[in-house]
């Protein structure tokens, strides 16, 4: 979160920050790049599946909490932003790498399939040569699914408007009635913007 990777400045690349709105620290990020222009990076160590090949996917890469955040949260926060962003692109599916037992029960249990489940898990180049278990989650059916089983995330994924979740490329202005239960401050900063000389954690509430 300290500075920009070099990835980060790839058009087409959409990079998430959260922060505490008291004070503007960077609480966790994430970052989001499609195939549309390129092979997604985990192409350089996994073989699409027949059923994805075709499809317009997106991959989520670098997602952190920082050690004082609230990880559950800004975890929860972030995921919910990643999935309005690859609504908004038209996303078939987000793929994400995973290596712990935990991170990987955390993403199959809003949905997440683990592709690896039965061949194991595949070393990625971008992420040091690590042995990573690769899981996909339909974006385009993740509203009905979640509705359909009732799953306990689905208010707080899409019924819930949280106004400091902005991802929207203007400003939004509309404050709902009561309390919000998300980041103090989480927002979109693309690739446009990493170019630009403004500092990255100077503005993360707009495109």
């Amino acid at each position: 979160m300290l500075r920009p990777d070099p990835a980060d400045r790839l058009p087409g690349t959409v990079v998430l920050l959260a922060r505490e709105r008291s004070t503007g620290v960077p609480v966790g990020t994430a970052r989001i790049t499609t195939n549309a222009q390129r092979p997604l990076q985990l192409e350089r160590g996994y073989a699409m599946p027949e059923e994805l090949k075709g499809w317009h996917l997106a991959e989520i890469t670098r997602l952190a909490v920082a050690p004082f955040g609230d990880d559950k949260l800004v975890k929860r926060a972030l995921m919910k932003a990643c999935y309005l962003v690859c609504l908004s692109m038209q996303v078939h599916k987000m793929v994400i790498g995973a290596r712990s037992s935990a991170l990987i029960r955390g993403y199959r249990s809003i949905g997440f399939e683990c592709l690896t489940a039965t061949t194991g898990p595949v070393e990625l180049a971008h992420a040091g040569g690590l042995p990573h278990h690769i899981l996909a989650f339909d974006v385009t059916s993740a509203e009905r699914v979640w509705h359909g089983i009732s799953h306990p995330l689905y208010e707080w994924m899409v019924r819930t408007y949280h106004p400091t979740i902005n991802v929207s490329p203007v400003p939004i202005f509309y404050e709902p009635m009561g309390e919000s239960s998300s980041p103090n401050a989480l927002g979109i900063l693309d690739s446009r913007r990493l170019r630009s000389a403004e500092p990255v954690e100077g503005s993360a509430s707009t495109a």
